[in-house]
């Protein structure tokens, strides 16, 4: 058997996912039910277009109902650490870029609620696996696209 894979995530991130199934599975169910049953009573389903486009609409629906199902089978609870004197997870790191000399502050998330945009970045990520259980005062290199980066931990909490 195949063992799958854990999905770190919060606790608030699982019960998204849990209310988006079920939304899913009773609201959108049901409105893509009513789009083939619409599309049916056009008539010949041989050359039907909006029949071909509410068949696809509810193949993309069932495919999202099990990618967020087995990510709730698989999910990985993760608490944010304790310690504020050592990057976990849940921390909010501020880091300064020793080329560039600017500051950022980062938070330490599960893969499932990554968003580099928000600051937010995994810690599986290469930068975030990079300042795991680091110190303030610690210098981190990571090997990025774009070249090696350097970056000193300035805080943490």
């Amino acid at each position: 058997m195949v063992k799958e894979a854990k999905y770190k995530m919060s606790e608030k991130r699982l019960e998204e996912y849990k209310e988006e199934l079920v939304y899913l599975q009773t609201v959108r169910e049901k409105e893509v039910a009513q789009q083939i049953k619409e599309a049916r009573s056009f008539g010949d389903l041989s050359e039907n277009s909006e029949y071909d486009e509410a068949k696809t609409e509810q193949g993309k629906l069932y495919t999202k109902i099990a990618e967020i199902k087995n990510l709730i089978e698989n999910a990985e609870i993760v608490v944010a650490s304790e310690a504020n004197d050592v990057v976990g997870m849940g921390s909010f790191v501020t880091v300064k870029d020793l080329e560039l000399k600017t500051e950022e502050t980062y938070e330490i998330v599960g893969s499932q609620e990554a968003d580099p945009a928000a600051l937010k970045i995994s810690d599986d990520s290469p930068f975030g696996r990079s300042l795991m259980d680091c110190k303030e005062g610690d210098n981190v290199t990571v090997d990025a696209p774009a070249g090696v980066l350097e970056f000193k931990i300035v805080k943490i909490k």
